[in-house]
């Protein structure tokens, strides 16, 4: 039986994509398109929330983001490319594990 080797990878749509992404990220991801037999890559754009963002300049990033992947070889009939906020059960997966992860970390703490 052969051994399906699968890859998942994410990106913050931060703004304009530069080399440091593009040496650090993006030109493996192009390769494991070849070498694998599932991958997956996300726009993780709920990652990106973690700062106060503008919700116009928000969806500017995450198209540009799409696009420099598209145009520097991620292709999308050899790996799925989505969108984090797009994906209904990763919402309800961290509504449901963010409080119990929360409440372990208060509970090693010495004031708790």
């Amino acid at each position: 039986m052969a051994q399906i080797r699968r890859i998942f990878s994410g990106i913050q749509p931060s703004g304009i994509a530069h080399l440091g992404n593009y040496l650090g990220a993006i030109q493996r991801w192009v390769q494991l398109q070849d070498e694998c037999s599932s991958v997956l890559y996300s726009i993780v754009d709920l990652h990106s929330l973690t700062v106060p963002q503008a919700p116009l300049l928000l969806r500017e990033n995450i198209r540009g983001m799409v696009v420099c992947l598209l145009a520097c070889g991620v292709d999308p009939h050899k790996s799925i490319l989505f969108q984090q906020s797009q994906v209904y059960r990763i919402m309800v997966v961290t509504g449901r594990l963010a409080p119990d992860c929360h409440r372990y970390y208060i509970t090693h703490l010495r004031g708790w």
